[in-house]
């Protein structure tokens, strides 16, 4: 069989408010999982009762989703911080891995 090879490149990937989203999701789940709650008996009578389950494992997994996209969004930005002095190190002409000295001694 021959390899698959793609034919033009991958796009970008999107970025947006990720922490926004996944907490709209999360908190989405809940109130599905809460407004399941009361019919409990119901959903159990009728072996469904997977339903309410998943709405409480979507939440969930969305606590873990939130500090995992809010780590990733700190990370982020901690980088392009760093980036941006290297930026202002080179362009004033200093070595790109040194600090200057504190106090103006030199």
């Amino acid at each position: 069989m021959a390899k698959w090879t793609a034919k033009h490149e991958a796009p970008e990937p999107l970025e947006g408010p990720v922490v926004a989203t996944i907490t709209g999701g999360t908190i989405l789940w809940f109130a599905l999982f809460l407004v399941q709650l009361p019919f409990y008996g119901w959903f159990a009578d009728r072996d469904l009762l997977w339903w309410l389950w998943t709405c409480a494992a979507g939440g969930g997994l969305g606590l873990i989703g939130i500090w995992y996209v809010r780590g990733r969004d700190a990370a982020l930005k901690r980088h392009a911080v760093q980036e941006a002095e290297r930026a202002e190190r080179a362009e004033h002409g200093g070595p790109a891995g040194e600090t200057p000295p504190a106090g103006g001694e030199a």
